[in-house]
């Protein structure tokens, strides 16, 4: 009864108020997309040809062509900056050898899986778990000893006569977080098979990655390596016009944004990744404006979006006594020369207001190394003589983002 009157008296105001989108889903489906298949400058997206990586593709397949003989293939490492082809690359010999197999009738098997994915790969029981489920078995999210996980994998997978192949894409990011015992595991894992038989291909980003690794799974992992280098501007160009072909309806595209485009991402160590959302983006935020057209202000726009998102996504992950380190440095006076004791002295404030235990100067100083390597700030090293050596410290980043992210640091932080 009580509900009921309350809503009587609320009904006049949910009737009255304005109607803030009335009409909008319906206007926006009336209007004519820019995009024509949007998918194509996704990045788990495979072209039916890759531009500039010929000799990468042909090393893959001919290392991988024994599997359509039931020979096992070498191991494969794969390393190169981000956006340089290594996964799209893999995935698209992956599928050209997956058509042929189903053709011949071949057992063949090939699992893709990205080991930076939360919940999958994060521990050792997680991923082999992901692997047994992927093949079939039926292994709990936890409760089982990881022995036994293994022992369902191989069951699985060995049950008849064929060749698998695992992709593990930032095979980085496993070790990282669960150590090289996995690799050793999964690389033994052919000694105890009776049918089937098993082969890896690893990517990384970090190209001294194996050089950290145990010398034993470095040898059985490392068989082939290849390395992947940066696209220039002009293959950049290249790489956009046929994805843009593909992804918008004709002369949608402005003369001088796929070169500006290629400019930006050929400026980031060369990010083919990058240039496709640059230019994805561009084309969102101009059907938001009603154009027809996607113009190099446009892309402009989408830049300064795609790098503010980047910071503040970095911001976020941050641990609490580096959010409050660069919120410190946030209340400094830019226009001053700001060194590493003037933020730790408004640090140690902060900590205060926060119910944080301060750390000591040398630490924050580590941690505005931390940050300096991200981005976030500049921190360079000058000696005050005998007074020893401090950071000078200036902002990285554009003014711009500066009260979104003191904002969100507050937020965090509850200040």
């Amino acid at each position: 009864m009580e509900v009921f009157f309350i809503y009587k008296l609320i009904l006049p105001f949910i009737m009255n108020r304005p109607k803030q989108l009335s009409g909008f889903f319906e206007n926006y489906m009336k209007k004519d997309p820019l995009f024509m298949n949007k998918k194509a400058l996704q990045g788990n997206y495979t072209p039916e040809t890759i531009p500039h990586r010929d000799e990468q593709v042909q090393q893959i397949a001919g290392i991988l062509a024994p599997a359509l003989r039931m020979e096992k293939p070498s191991n494969i490492f794969l390393y190169g900056r981000t956006g340089t082809g290594k996964t799209v690359v893999s995935q698209y010999v992956a599928d050209q050898l997956m058509k042929t197999a189903r053709k011949k009738n071949i057992s063949l098997e090939i699992m893709y899986l990205n080991c930076k994915m939360k919940k999958v790969a994060d521990t050792e029981y997680r991923m082999m778990a992901q692997l047994a489920n992927n093949f079939g078995a039926k292994v709990p999210a936890t409760g089982l000893p990881t022995d036994e996980v293994y022992r369902l994998f191989l069951e699985k997978i060995d049950e008849e006569d064929k060749i698998v192949v695992l992709i593990l894409d930032e095979i980085d990011q496993l070790v990282s977080k669960t150590g090289d015992g996995i690799l050793y595991n999964l690389t033994r894992i052919n000694s105890e098979l009776k049918k089937a038989e098993i082969s890896f291909i690893g990517i990384s980003n970090d190209l001294v990655f194996a050089d950290n690794l145990d010398p034993r799974v470095k040898s059985s992992l490392s068989e082939e390596e290849l390395v992947f280098p940066p696209y220039n501007a002009l293959q950049l160009q290249d790489i956009l016009k046929e994805r843009v072909e593909l992804a918008f309806k004709k002369g949608v595209i402005e003369e001088g944004v796929i070169e500006k485009c290629a400019a930006y991402a050929a400026r980031e160590h060369g990010d083919a990744r990058r240039a496709l959302e640059l230019i994805r983006v561009a084309g969102e935020i101009a059907e938001r404006k009603n154009k027809n057209k996607v113009n190099v202000g446009n892309l402009d726009e989408a830049e300064e979006k795609i790098e503010r998102d980047r910071i503040v996504d970095m911001v976020k992950t941050q641990p609490k006594q580096g959010q409050i380190v660069l919120y410190s440095i946030f209340n400094l006076d830019p226009e001053d020369k700001v060194f590493t004791g003037d933020a730790y002295g408004v640090y140690k404030d902060n900590c205060k207001l926060c119910g944080l235990k301060p750390l000591t100067q040398r630490r924050v100083s580590d941690i505005i190394a931390e940050l300096d390597m991200l981005g976030i700030i500049n921190a360079r090293v000058i000696s005050k003589g005998r007074y020893g050596r401090t950071r000078e410290i200036s902002l990285a980043i554009p003014d711009s983002s500066i009260e979104e992210l003191k904002k969100n640091l507050e937020g965090s932080l509850g200040i």
